[in-house]
């Protein structure tokens, strides 16, 4: 947290937030938690957060930890829907009124470009959560203004973009969290901490596993005239420029906050995303990865098989099944296996957990075995918690940009090998498949002019 930011923003929360003169003039009148009693910290110690990307996962699931956070304050959000930054604006003005007890708070700025809330010197941190598409050049160009970013996954759409990501957090010393809540959860830990420690022996296999969502559509809608509210052109960025129509984007004026609701149409396209082996696999993957000790390389070998969908604007794979092999002997077996779970197998055993349900184990005592003092002990909380804690202490977070990238590239490589339809070796250190230029064309995606992917 920069001292001079926090400053300019506790400026403007007394002169936009507290408003009136008399306020200002008659201290005894400020409530006492706008100074920060009541738990909250005082706004000049506050991390001061912007939100780019004010969606379905933003609204319901990024937006009220910030917002709920002792430590922070949302000073901006940003995206290229209008009705949905208004609708956000709203939320933080409703919060902010009733935490302060003032009905007409206002500080929280709104922007349509995300160029405009990285110049803002109240900003110290963004949490980015627009189309996959995008991740990379914002997190970057976040980095290159000073900012600290917590980035929705999966974190990128390539291995060229992943590396960049990482050497730009580097270069500019940012603290970087992948938004993923799987560490987060006991089961998972646990399993972890029980294959780290030795309680499943060697282990020999991992099976992953990701649900089947949402259908293909058939054929291709018919193109329709763009929202009023809607900055398509600013939507579209990078990615290749194609007619509109509302599947191809998100409903209008609708499935905000509602946790229930579809996912949007870009989450099946491939100019926007790369589908459930990238979006399921930055969860389950990177548990894979954090099981074995991995999480700063990756496999040696990747083969696949999938079927992409046939004349349809939805073209992600309808299922996959992907085989890795570590440079130890580990395999790894990934699939759309209808539920989202992993398995560790070993020489002495094996633990499953499946999503957020269920911990299992052969033989079962081995999950009352306890993990003592001087083993692996892996850290507690919240991604969330996580990222602000390492705003403020500036150390690294349980998943940063490097994790991320590790654990994209082992998905990404896997999408690689079922495109080319053949068995793969790869480099984990060079990041390259050797001597096969076919498919080292595929570890960089194309960007639609003027955009780029940003150096470091």
């Amino acid at each position: 947290m920069r001292i001079e930011s926090s400053k300019i923003v506790r400026r403007q929360f007394i002169k936009t937030g507290l408003a009136a003169s008399a306020s200002l003039a008659a201290p005894a009148i400020i409530p006492a938690r706008a100074l920060g009693a009541a738990g909250k910290a005082p706004a000049n110690n506050r991390i001061n957060v912007a939100l780019i990307g004010i969606g379905r996962q933003a609204y319901f699931a990024n937006l009220p930890p910030f917002l709920a956070h002792p430590d922070t304050q949302v000073v901006a959000l940003c995206d290229v829907d209008a009705w949905r930054l208004e609708q956000a604006a709203e939320r933080v003005k409703t919060h902010y009124a009733k935490e302060t007890g003032i009905d007409s708070w206002k500080g929280c700025f709104t922007h349509r470009d995300f160029r405009e809330v990285l110049a803002r010197k109240d900003v110290d941190a963004v949490m980015i959560s627009t189309p996959d598409h995008w991740h990379a050049i914002m997190g970057i160009e976040a980095a290159r203004a000073g900012k600290d970013v917590a980035l929705e996954k999966p974190i990128t759409m390539s291995v060229q973009e992943g590396r960049a990501i990482s050497d730009a957090m580097k270069k500019f010393d940012r603290i970087f969290r992948v938004d993923s809540e799987c560490r987060s959860y006991a089961y998972f830990r646990r399993q972890c901490e029980l294959v780290r420690n030795g309680r499943i022996g060697k282990v020999r296999r991992v099976l992953a596993g990701v649900p089947k969502e949402q259908p293909p559509l058939k054929g291709t809608p018919d193109p329709m005239p763009v929202p009023d509210e809607l900055d398509y052109a600013m939507w579209q960025g990078p990615a290749p420029e194609r007619p509109y129509t509302e599947l191809r984007v998100h409903p209008r004026k609708a499935g905000v906050g509602a946790t229930g609701s579809k996912r949007p149409g870009w989450m099946c396209i491939q100019d926007y995303c790369d589908g459930m082996i990238l979006n399921w696999g930055a969860h389950i993957i990177d548990i894979v990865q954090w099981g074995l000790g991995t999480e700063y390389t990756g496999p040696t070998e990747v083969g696949g098989k999938g079927t992409f969908p046939k004349d349809s604007m939805w073209d992600v794979l309808q299922n996959f099944e992907v085989t890795y092999r570590y440079a130890d002997g580990t395999e790894l077996l990934y699939t759309m296996a209808g539920r989202p779970f992993v398995r560790f197998e070993g020489e002495k055993g094996w633990i499953e957990v499946q999503w957020f349900k269920s911990m299992t184990a052969e033989p079962p005592e081995l999950l009352r075995s306890q993990i003592g003092p001087n083993e692996i002990q892996l850290p507690k909380g919240s991604e969330k918690d996580d990222f602000i804690e390492g705003v403020k202490s500036r150390r690294p977070t349980v998943e940063p940009a490097e994790v991320g990238h590790r654990t994209s590239t082992i998905c990404q490589i896997g999408l690689i090998a079922i495109r080319l339809g053949r068995r793969l070796k790869w480099d984990p250190v060079a990041e390259k498949f050797p001597g096969d230029d076919e498919a080292n064309k595929l570890l960089v995606r194309p960007m639609r002019a003027p955009w780029t992917l940003p150096k470091a």
